[in-house]
């Protein structure tokens, strides 16, 4: 049995969502109900993985409004 590492973690925030994407190609998604879960997961990921964090880009309409 071979282990299997996080390669990448992706924050979407507008959303509330982390998606992790593993060495062997799976993804998983983590969905925080509340701002608060959302914030305390990010800052466990913050303090794991500092610079290796990637955002997601912000969903924006023609307007350059943010679509949520």
């Amino acid at each position: 049995m071979q282990d299997e590492y996080l390669s990448k973690c992706v924050v979407d925030t507008s959303r509330r969502t982390f998606y992790l994407y593993s060495d062997d190609g799976d993804t998983r998604e983590v969905e925080c109900e509340t701002m608060e879960q959302f914030m305390g997961v990010l800052k466990f990921v913050r303090d794991t993985l500092g610079d290796e964090l990637v955002y997601a880009e912000p969903l924006v309409d023609s307007r350059g409004k943010i679509n949520f």
